[in-house]
């Protein structure tokens, strides 16, 4: 680590969810530019080999530029919640997005899901449990916070109410891998012998 990087962690946090974010809209213009292409047919497709590819593509394609802009404001703010709470932040966002791809592949509606905001909900959901399962004063604080954010959010956005149009399977399998990954996080730090100082012979 450089001494610059050492002196701006807040540079570097900003960089790092603006280059998330930067993608998701540079993605969407492609698409909107190169009309009538539509990449929203690489979304995610539950229980069919195409629809594996959307694993990975769903978070970067969105059904409008309303779809964008709704899903880039809370996560600016979780992304930088997260970056600024954490030093394993790209492991965490890679296992919301693989893990609740996977459970949405396995167990959701079939129709083409597209958005982020299944990493959106899974955000939400590793920074409220992650406070409860660390027991570290950070995380707490930061539960705290997105919970009184975004915590009647994640409640309504993961029933069937939300409407036939959204993808609350999509919210709900984001938010259960967001859940997992933070008491998986949590007991991997927990673990004998990972404590600050602990040797192992």
């Amino acid at each position: 680590m450089t001494t610059e990087q050492v002196k701006n962690p807040m540079t570097n946090e900003l960089r790092s969810v603006a280059a998330v974010v930067a993608t998701l809209w540079i993605v969407h213009l492609v698409d909107w530019i190169l009309i009538p292409i539509n990449f929203n047919e690489y979304g995610l497709v539950p229980r069919t080999i195409n629809g594996l590819l959307g694993i990975i593509t769903m978070p970067f394609l969105h059904g409008g530029w309303g779809h964008l802009i709704g899903n880039t404001i809370p996560l600016c703010i979780l992304l930088f919640l997260l970056t600024h709470s954490r030093r394993d932040y790209w492991e965490v966002i890679a296992s919301i997005v693989v893990l609740g791809g996977l459970l949405l592949w396995c167990f959701g509606r079939n129709a083409a899901h597209v958005g982020a905001s299944g990493l959106v909900y899974g955000l939400v959901a590793f920074l409220i449990a992650s406070g409860f399962a660390e027991r570290k004063v950070l995380p707490i604080l930061i539960s705290v916070v997105v919970g009184f954010l975004y915590g009647t959010t994640l409640l309504w956005g993961v029933l069937p109410t939300a409407g036939s149009y959204v993808s609350w399977d999509g919210h709900l399998f984001g938010a259960i891998a967001g859940a997992l990954t933070a008491y998986a996080v949590a007991g991997r730090k927990n673990a004998p012998g990972t404590e600050p100082g602990a040797l192992r012979a």
